[in-house]
C-alpha cells in the first residue's frame, strides 16, 4: 500500500512537471565547420522538450551527400524536474571544394513548428599524399578493396577477321551497388591498328557473380581493322569514384564474411558495407581495366570485281524505277535498296554495267540502321538516268561485296525493269558526209574561175580608190580619241574602289580580331568559375580552343566554327600527350552537347577543371 502511494506521488510529480514544462526548442551543430573533399562531417539536430518530434527526412544540398545515421534520446531528472531531448545524427560527405550553406531545416515537435539555425561548412581540396610515402597497412588494404569492387570485361565474338570487316564488340562494366559508384571517365578501348565506333550504352542489369551482387552496365560498339596482322584489342580502361571506408591507423578485429573463410582479405567483410555509416567513409578514385583480346586480321583476296567498293558482310539488293513511260531525254529515278549486315560506310551506289544510250547523274543516299552501332540496316540510293534513244529496259545495276563467311566475293545484279521510251534521236547533219563518199551523180560540177595573173614586167595603172582616206580634222574631234582617254580614267576609278574595299576589309578584319579577343577573355573568365555545369563548361572550353586557333591563324582567316581538334593541334604544334588531351576535351564537349546524357558526375572535379585550364592556357604559337 505504501509503495503504491509513493509510485502515485512520483507519477503525479512527473505529470505536473510535463504539464508545466518549457516549450520545445531545437538547435543544430556541426562537429567541425572545416573539412576536405572526401572527409565526412557529423551534423546533429537536437530537439529539447515534451512531445514527439519529426526531423527532416531528406536534406538536399548540391555538392554534399547527407544521410541520416540514426537518433538517440536522453532523459534528465534534477530535483524532481525532468527534461527530455532527442538528437538526430546525419553524416555529410563533401563531393567538391567550396563554401556550403546548410539552410534552416523544419522540425515538427508536437503542435509546434521549429526551424534550425543556418550553418556554414568550408570544404578544401583533398591534400595529395606524397608519391614516396609508404602507405600504412590500412591504406594498402583500402586500395585492394576499392579495386575489387569493380570490374571490366571486353567481349569480341570473333578471333579472326578481314581488313575493313566490322566486328561487333561488347563491354561489360560491373560495380558493387554498396559503394555508390560514379563514373569519371567513360570506358575506352585502347589499341592500334583498328578504328572503333562511338560507344552506345545498351542496358543495365543486376547480376550475381561468384556469390557477389553487381550492377552491370553493358556498352556496344564495333571495330574495323585497318591493316592485316595480329593485334590485341584492348584493354578497356575507365575511371570511377567509389565510396569506401576510410583507412584506420590500427586494424581492429572484425567479423568475417562468408567469402573470407580463408583469410583472403575479402572487401565485403568490412562492417562498413553492412552499415555504411558505422565509420567514416570517403570517395576513392579507381582505375577499371579489362584484359586484352587477341585478333588476327587477314588481307582481302586479290582480283576483286569492278563494282567492289570495300563492302564486307552479307547484303541483298532490290531495285525499282519510276516513271516507266517517258520520252527521250526525260529523267527516270532508279531506287536501289541494299540491306544486310556489314560495314555500310563502304557501301557505295551500284554500277551501271552498260551506260551506252544513257546519261547518268550522281546518286544520293540515305541510311537507316537497325541496331545501336549501325552494323545492320538498309542503305538506299537514288540514281537519275536519262535515255538518249529508244530503250525498252533499265540498264542492269551491279553491286559487289566480300562475304567473310564464304571467304569470297559476291556480285548481285538487278532484275530487268521494263520501260517505254518514246521519240527518237536527233537527225544527223546531212552535211557531215563520211570520208570517201562520192557526191551525187546529178550534181553539176562548176568550172573553176580563170585565174588572171598580172604582168610583172611593167607597172599597171591604178584605177580604183583605196578605202583608207586621210582627214585633216583635229584628233580630239574623233571618237576613238575620247574612247582611249576613258581607259586610264576607268583604271584610276578601279584603283580607288580597290583601295576603299581593302580598307573596309582590313577594318572588318580588325573588328573581327577584336571581337575574338573579347570573346576569348570572357570565356576564360567563365571557365574559372565554379558554378558551371559540365555541359556549359566543356562547351565553353572547346569554344575557347576554337577562338584561340582562329586568333593564331589570323593570316589565313580561319572561321572558329569549323575548327576541330586536329586543326587546333596542328596550329599550336602540340605533342602527342597534348593532342590526346585536346581530343578528349572535344569528345566530352560533343558528348554533352549532342547525346543528351552522360555517365560522368553532375559536377566537374577540381582536378579535371585544373587540367582543362592548364591545357587551354598553354595553347601558344
Amino acid at each position: 500500500m505504501g509503495r503504491a502511494f509513493l509510485i502515485g506521488i512520483t507519477a503525479g510529480i512527473f505529470a505536473a512537471d510535463f504539464a508545466f514544462a518549457d516549450p520545445p526548442s531545437v538547435t543544430a551543430v556541426l562537429r567541425n565547420s572545416e573539412t576536405a573533399v572526401g572527409e565526412t562531417v557529423e551534423l546533429q539536430i537536437k530537439v529539447t522538450g515534451p512531445g514527439d518530434a519529426t526531423p527532416p527526412e531528406e536534406i538536399s544540398i548540391e555538392g554534399l551527400e547527407i544521410h541520416s545515421t540514426g537518433q538517440s534520446r536522453q532523459f534528465e531528472i534534477h530535483n524532481f524536474s525532468t527534461r527530455s531531448s532527442v538528437t538526430y545524427n546525419y553524416t555529410i560527405l563533401p563531393l567538391r571544394a567550396g563554401r556550403f550553406t546548410i539552410p534552416p531545416q523544419t522540425v515538427h515537435a508536437g503542435s509546434s513548428l521549429l526551424r534550425t539555425p543556418e550553418l556554414t561548412l568550408n570544404v578544401a581540396d583533398s591534400p595529395g599524399r606524397p608519391s614516396n610515402a609508404r602507405p600504412s597497412r590500412g591504406t594498402e588494404s583500402q586500395s585492394v578493396r576499392a579495386s575489387d569492387l569493380v570490374f571490366a570485361e571486353l567481349i569480341v565474338p570473333k578471333k579472326t577477321a578481314y581488313v575493313g570487316e566490322v566486328v561487333p564488340v561488347q563491354i561489360r562494366m560491373g560495380f558493387d551497388p554498396r559503394v555508390r559508384p560514379r563514373l569519371i571517365e567513360p570506358p575506352e578501348i585502347i589499341g592500334q591498328g583498328f578504328t572503333a565506333q562511338k560507344l552506345q550504352e545498351s542496358g543495365q542489369n543486376s547480376e550475381t557473380i561468384n556469390g557477389r551482387p553487381y550492377d552491370v552496365v553493358t556498352y556496344k560498339t564495333a571495330i574495323a581493322a585497318a591493316r592485316a596482322g595480329k593485334f590485341e584489342v584492348g584493354p578497356v580502361k575507365a575511371k570511377a569514384q567509389v565510396l569506401v571506408p576510410r583507412a584506420r591507423n590500427a586494424p581492429r578485429p572484425r567479423s568475417r564474411s562468408p567469402f573470407d573463410l580463408f583469410d583472403l582479405n575479402d572487401p565485403f567483410s568490412d562492417p562498413f558495407f553492412s552499415n555504411p555509416f558505422a565509420q567514416m567513409g570517403e570517395r576513392r578514385e579507381v582505375e577499371i581495366k579489362s584484359e586484352p583480346v587477341a585478333l588476327e586480321v587477314k588481307p582481302l583476296p586479290p582480283k576483286a570485281p569492278p563494282s567492289f567498293s570495300g563492302a564486307i558482310g552479307n547484303f541483298a539488293m532490290s531495285t525499282d524505277a519510276n516513271p516507266k513511260n517517258l520520252q527521250v531525254g526525260d529523267p527516270i529515278t532508279v531506287t536501289t535498296a541494299i540491306s544486310g549486315r556489314g560495314n555500310f560506310d563502304r557501301v557505295n551506289a551500284p554500277l551501271v554495267e552498260d551506260e551506252r544510250g544513257w546519261h547518268k547523274y550522281p546518286p544520293s543516299s540515305k541510311f537507316k540502321q537497325d541496331d545501336e552501332v549501325g552494323i545492320s540496316g538498309t542503305k538506299t540510293f537514288e540514281t537519275v538516268l536519262s535515255p538518249n534513244e529508244n530503250k525498252q529496259a533499265v540498264p542492269v545495276l551491279a553491286f559487289s561485296y566480300f562475304d567473310p563467311v564464304k571467304e569470297q566475293y559476291v556480285t548481285v545484279r538487278s532484275e530487268p525493269i521494263a520501260i517505254s521510251v518514246q521519240g527518237g534521236a536527233a537527225a544527223a547533219n546531212v552535211a557531215a558526209a563520211q570520208p570517201g563518199s562520192s557526191p551525187p551523180a546529178t550534181a553539176a560540177v562548176r568550172p573553176a574561175p580563170p585565174v588572171t595573173t598580172k604582168p610583172q614586167d611593167i607597172l599597171y595603172q591604178l584605177t580604183d580608190r583605196g578605202r583608207a582616206m586621210e582627214s585633216f580634222a583635229p584628233i580630239y574631234t574623233r571618237r576613238f580619241f575620247w574612247g582611249a582617254q576613258l581607259i586610264p580614267l576607268l583604271a584610276l576609278l578601279g584603283f580607288v574602289v580597290w583601295k576603299i574595299r581593302r580598307a573596309k576589309i582590313s577594318n572588318r578584319e580588325a573588328q573581327r580580331m577584336a571581337a575574338l579577343h573579347h570573346e576569348a577573355a570572357e570565356l576564360m573568365h567563365k571557365l574559372r568559375r565554379n558554378d558551371a555545369s559540365p555541359r556549359e563548361y566543356y562547351a565553353e572550353a572547346s569554344r575557347v580552343v576554337r577562338v584561340k586557333t582562329a586568333l593564331a591563324s589570323a593570316s589565313r582567316g580561319i572561321d572558329p566554327n569549323i575548327v576541330d581538334a586536329e586543326t587546333a593541334a596542328d596550329t599550336f604544334k602540340l605533342n602527342t600527350d597534348e593532342r590526346d588531351r585536346l581530343r578528349r576535351l572535344f569528345e566530352q564537349s560533343d558528348e554533352w552537347q549532342y547525346s543528351g546524357a552522360h555517365n560522368g558526375p553532375a559536377r566537374i572535379s577540381p582536378e579535371n577543371r585544373r587540367d582543362v585550364l592548364e591545357l587551354i592556357e598553354n595553347l601558344r604559337t
